[in-house]
């Protein structure tokens, strides 16, 4: 049986509910919302040290002479670099692993391309490879680690092109993490997405 002070309780908690939107509930509970303002929007330089994005901005002159279609100018794999050894700061900035140490743990949200690493039984990619540039012009070095994350969704993504971007917002994590198809140097776990518009 309710007493008066229950019922009050009862009554204050749903006066709280319908009176409050669902972020001040979550902060009187204890617990924070995400919403799209929460997320820092990054854009993908913003992922590199600023010693390699210095170095890449500002390349040799051998690589202007480097002829589309060459043994130089072709790539290892899908996402990876052919360099092993690397002769100067450019090359070493294009296989970079360095990362922003102060952007462990941040909420972020990044536009980049979708390639899909694994699946869940509905065919939605549970795991996938984000990267600012994808369906480039062979000729163009596939991106550096430090300018790839690999992003888990525990509910599944659907890609249907790999040619559209998405916006993508969730927490970012530092850590080398490497497979067949490419090497990257941060992860995410995904909280929401949505086809890309300008901002």
């Amino acid at each position: 049986m309710l007493n008066w002070r229950m019922l009050s309780a009862c009554v204050t908690t749903v006066l709280l509910l319908t009176a409050c939107d669902n972020h001040t509930i979550q902060n009187l509970l204890g617990r924070s919302a995400t919403t799209l303002a929460d997320y820092k929007t990054l854009d993908w330089t913003d992922l590199m040290p600023s010693d390699d994005l210095e170095a890449l901005l500002n390349p040799p002159e051998y690589v202007s002479e480097v002829a589309e279609g060459t043994v130089g100018d072709q790539p290892a794999g899908m996402l990876k670099s052919g360099i092993t050894e690397p002769k100067d700061r450019y090359q070493q900035a294009l296989i970079s692993s360095s990362v922003r140490p102060e952007l462990d743990g941040t909420d972020i949200r990044i536009a980049g391309y979708l390639v899909p690493v694994d699946y869940n039984d509905d065919q939605q990619a549970t795991a996938f490879f984000a990267v600012p540039f994808f369906g480039a012009c062979l000729h163009l070095p596939p991106p550096p680690p430090n300018q790839i994350i690999l992003v888990h969704s525990e509910q599944g993504v659907d890609i249907d092109d790999i040619y559209t971007p998405y916006w993508l917002s969730g927490e970012l994590n530092t850590g080398l993490l490497e497979n067949d198809i490419a090497e990257s140097a941060y992860t995410m776990t995904l909280q929401q997405y949505e086809p890309y518009a300008e901002p």
